[in-house]
């Protein structure tokens, strides 16, 4: 770290600011687009190479084997990486090409064994295929079966998720030759990797590239703390806290390069196509710097009709730009609800988890990362009036504790804004914050003290960040994705197994293969031919049938009319005959189901227990909404008299613990 910051003051500008010409950015456009499109491309690639060496290991679960092999390689990696940081950028035999490529291979190679290792002998990323991972796997398996945008579920219903991650990994399959869920884990690692070394080229176009550098670092150490368990959320996460700084500068310059503005916009539109809650705030994010910039300018004696002006100039590029990305996978929803008219309201905001209902404090946490976030808070407080990069991060930190008030303030409407989605942010821009804070600080250190010491004071501080580094990788494998972890080595296969080679028939993944089997043998359709009604959700991740039912309604299309269909489930329920069952069927306004997967509280591997009025019947789990409670949900069941599948018209097979009928 020799030389990473001139002789500071603690009093006046930022050395993290140094002079730029009068420029919002460091990096002409060319270089920029350069670096994103060519560091890119590395990431992956080393990526995919490492994922399939990491494969190979091979070693059998439970062990501790797969960590030891992780704290070593990515302790490696990360003491070459602060090597770089220290030395690296100095030397000039590599040229500037030679130094990007070392470090994009770097930053990718720590993300990817770090996370790749631990999974070496599963197909599932982390989380397997439970709770939220498996409407994500539902997605990426119908993008890998449809080359234009569906929805996960509902047949012949516009698109309501933003599935532009998942759309790319479609293709991503595709290419592979193989199915969505089979591709996921690999695609989900890719972008962990490629996210990183994108952030470092953001962070390259407002700081020097040592600081960029570290910040990248950070960025990739927070995501392995709270941001790759939603990998699809996870870039617009990382990446908007150096589009931030670029938003602030940018805003507050009268005149700057104008692609700046269309860069913010692609980042924004970005947002848009992957991840709505991050588009929303990054919008309000933008709108806040408008405003303060605007009464600063205004309390400096401008008029307010050319201030309004020229900040609406600024605005303009950003909303044309994000708009029009928005508009390719928004235009089919937009259209369906006539541009938002005739918009259903959704329960997907119907969540209020105990982190949502607190205000978060990463800086109180008793950890490395938490001293890490104190030390960030401290220097944006005290840096905030002197530093752009203080002024715009505290700006998010303000905007992240506004939305949780405005979140909380929702729950009057019955709905929340989802503001504990926006702690990665919140932690990510504290830790960066207390990285530069502390680089200051020792700068300050190093022109106090007797210049003797300079590099011992610089050696000490790099031998220091490389153990919290080290430390916090150790955290996150060993506490925050540990469960993650065993969930992806227990959860089951479509071929009725799991990574452990365990097939146990009282767990109902084990019957995935027989249950797919007998679906395509009594139905004699492909998957995507096939609309289940189906008590094993599960099901829907591995094939891309087509489902009557979303498994809960806050992951259902508004457009779907959750609440009607379990309404029409309950009425079949009801029917008499199977005729009067068919006829009821044949007039429903929504498309039928051709399959029924129903529990069979008679099999012996049935965890269903009937009441006595409907002793023999088969069940179907439904859900509904329970928002404001924790859980958010209730099940429910509700039973079909099985005579009502006697007619010619059904073939029937028992599959395990359930009872699979299809229409001839």
């Amino acid at each position: 770290m020799v030389g990473i910051l001139p002789s500071p003051q603690l009093t006046g500008p930022s050395p993290i600011d140094e002079p730029r010409q009068n420029s919002a950015v460091r990096l002409p456009l060319r270089n920029t687009v350069a670096e994103l499109v060519a560091g890119s491309a590395v990431a992956a690639a080393v990526s995919l190479v490492l994922q399939f060496a990491a494969a190979r290991l091979s070693i059998s679960e439970p062990s501790y084997a797969p960590e030891a092999l992780t704290m070593l390689s990515s302790g490696l990696v990360l003491a070459a990486l602060f090597a770089l940081l220290a030395f690296g950028y100095r030397a000039t035999r590599i040229g500037r090409w030679g130094k990007l490529a070392a470090t994009w291979v770097a930053l990718s190679a720590f993300s990817t064994l770090s996370l790749a290792i631990p999974l070496q002998s599963t197909r599932f990323y982390y989380g397997g295929s439970s709770t939220d991972n498996g409407f994500r796997m539902q997605l990426m398996t119908r993008m890998a079966s449809t080359l234009g945008l569906a929805d996960m579920n509902y047949a012949e219903t516009a698109p309501y998720y933003p599935s532009g991650w998942f759309w790319l990994g479609g293709r991503f399959a595709n290419l592979l030759g193989w199915e969505g869920w089979a591709a996921y884990k690999l695609y989900a690692l890719c972008w962990v990797a490629v996210t990183a070394v994108v952030a470092f080229t953001l962070w390259s176009v407002v700081l020097r590239r040592r600081l960029a550098l570290l910040a990248a670092v950070v960025t990739a150490l927070s995501g392995m703390l709270h941001g790759i368990v939603e990998p699809y959320a996870w870039p617009s996460a990382a990446w908007l806290l150096p589009v931030a700084v670029l938003a602030w500068r940018s805003l507050r310059m009268t005149e700057g390069p104008r692609w700046t503005l269309i860069c913010i916009g692609g980042y924004v539109g970005f947002a848009a196509i992957t991840y709505t809650l991050h588009f929303g705030f990054a919008v309000a994010m933008i709108m806040l710097m408008a405003l303060i910039t605007g009464v600063h300018r205004v309390r400096q004696g401008a008029g307010v009709g050319p201030v309004v002006k020229q900040l609406f100039l600024r605005l303009l590029p950003i909303g044309v730009v994000s708009l029009v990305i928005a508009l390719l996978v928004w235009l089919p929803y937009l259209l369906s609800t006539g541009f938002l008219l005739n918009n259903p309201r959704s329960a997907a905001q119907h969540y209020l988890p105990e982190d949502g209902a607190f205000l978060p404090v990463p800086m109180t946490e008793a950890t490395a990362f938490g001293g890490l976030c104190l030390a960030g808070f401290v220097w944006l407080l005290l840096r905030c009036r002197h530093s752009e990069i203080a002024a715009s991060m505290l700006a998010i930190v303000l905007a992240i504790y506004g939305w949780f008030a405005l979140s909380t303030l929702a729950l009057l409407a019955k709905t929340t804004l989802l503001a504990f989605r926006l702690n990665v942010v919140l932690e990510l821009t504290l830790a960066v914050a207390g990285v530069l804070g502390l680089l200051e600080l020792i700068g300050y250190l190093r022109r106090r003290i007797d210049p003797r010491y300079a590099v011992q004071i610089s050696l000490v501080a790099c031998a220091l960040g490389l153990i919290g580094a080290v430390s916090v990788t150790q955290e996150a494998l060993s506490g925050k994705l540990l469960g993650y972890t065993e969930q992806a080595y227990t959860d089951y296969y479509p071929t009725g197994d799991n990574a452990k080679g365990n097939k146990d028939p009282g767990q109902r993944g084990s019957w995935f293969d027989d249950e797919i089997r007998a679906v395509a043998a009594l139905t004699g359709r492909e998957p995507d031919q096939n609309v289940l009604l189906s008590t094993d959700y599960k099901l829907m991740s591995f094939q891309p049938y087509w489902g009557f039912q979303q498994e809960t309604p806050h992951y259902a299309n508004p457009l779907a009319d959750y609440d009607d269909r379990a309404a029409e489930v309950e009425r079949w329920t009801k029917a008499t005959s199977s005729e009067e069952l068919l006829r009821m069927m044949r007039g429903s306004k929504f498309k039928s189901p051709n399959v029924f997967i129903l529990d069979n509280p008679q099999s012996r591997y049935s965890e269903v227990e009937a009441p006595p009025e409907h002793e023999g019947d088969l069940a179907l789990q439904l859900k509904g909404d329970a928002f404001p409670q924790n859980p958010n949900v209730r099940d429910y069941h509700v039973y079909f008299d099985r005579a009502l599948f006697d007619s010619p018209a059904f073939v029937k097979r028992d599959v395990g613990p359930y009872t699979i009928i299809a229409l001839r």
